[in-house]
C-alpha cells in the first residue's frame, strides 16, 4: 500500500513538474526576462551589478532560503560537535602541536585586519562590483581561520556569533516584513534609490548585503571555531 501511495505522489508530482515543463516559451520573444532584469536594474533600482539586484531584490526571498539553509546547516553542525568542544581551557588539544613560528604570528596579525577590511569592502560595495554578501563574509571567515591555526589559544565567543548572525538574519527578514507594511512587495525595495555608481544607491540592496556578510561571517567563523576545539578523548591519544 505504502508503495502505492508514493508511485501515486511521484506521477502526481511528475505530472504538474511536466506541465510547467512544456509551458516554457523556449526560444520565442516573449522570453523577456532577461531584458527586463538588464532594463530594471540600472534605471529603476540605479544598482551597477545586475547580478546583485537580481539576487536580493528580484528573487530576494530565494536568497532569502539560501541564507535559511546555510543557518540550518550551520546549527547542524554545532550541535553535532559541540559536546566534543573542550571549551573551558580554551585550548584544543588537536592544535597542540608547536606554535607557529614568529614570523608567521607577526604575519598574521598583520593580514588579519586586512582580510577582515577586504570582506567588509566586498560585501558594503556588493551592488556596485563583483561579489556581496555571501563572498564577503566567507572572506572574513577565512581570517578568523588564519588566527585559529596560527595561535592554539585562539578562541572566539560563541555567545557574541549567535547575537551578530540573530540581529543580521532579522534585519534581512524585517525589511521584507516593513516594505508589507508600507504596502509593497516582500523584499521589494520601498527607499530612495540614489544615483547610480554610487555607495549609497539601489535602496534596501545594499542594506541586506551588509546583513547577508554579517550573518556568513558569523555563522562560518562559529563552525571554524567548532570543529578546531574537538576534545581529544585519552583513548584516542593512545591509538595515535
Amino acid at each position: 500500500m505504502k508503495k502505492i501511495i508514493i508511485i501515486l505522489l511521484l506521477a502526481v508530482i511528475g505530472y504538474f513538474l511536466a506541465d510547467i515543463f512544456f509551458e516554457i516559451p523556449f526560444g520565442e520573444d516573449s522570453m523577456v526576462v532577461s531584458k527586463e532584469y538588464l532594463d530594471k536594474s540600472p534605471n529603476d533600482l540605479h544598482v551597477a551589478n545586475t547580478v546583485t539586484s537580481i539576487v536580493v531584490n528580484f528573487r530576494g526571498f530565494d536568497t532569502l532560503g539560501e541564507v535559511t539553509v546555510l543557518f540550518l546547516a550551520s546549527t547542524a553542525i554545532g550541535s553535532i560537535l559541540f559536546r566534543r568542544r573542550k571549551v573551558h581551557t580554551k585550548l584544543n588539544p588537536q592544535r597542540n602541536a608547536p606554535h607557529a613560528s614568529r614570523i608567521v604570528q607577526i604575519s598574521a596579525k598583520i593580514l588579519f585586519p586586512l582580510i577582515v577590511l577586504l570582506g567588509a569592502y566586498v560585501f558594503i560595495h556588493g551592488h556596485l562590483t563583483p561579489g556581496g554578501g555571501f563572498q564577503g563574509g566567507v572572506i572574513i571567515a577565512t581570517g578568523y581561520l588564519l588566527l585559529l591555526v596560527t595561535y592554539r589559544k585562539f578562541s572566539v565567543s560563541h555567545s557574541s556569533l549567535t547575537w551578530i548572525e540573530a540581529i543580521a538574519g532579522v534585519t534581512f527578514a524585517g525589511i521584507g516584513v516593513l516594505g508589507l507594511i508600507l504596502g509593497k512587495d516582500f523584499l521589494e525595495n520601498f527607499l530612495p534609490v540614489g544615483t547610480i555608481n554610487n555607495l549609497f544607491s539601489g535602496g534596501i540592496i545594499g542594506i541586506i548585503y551588509v546583513a547577508v556578510g554579517f550573518k556568513v561571517a558569523s555563522e562560518l567563523t562559529g563552525i571554524l571555531d567548532t570543529m578546531l576545539s574537538i576534545k581529544v578523548d585519552s583513548e584516542e591519544n593512545e591509538q595515535n
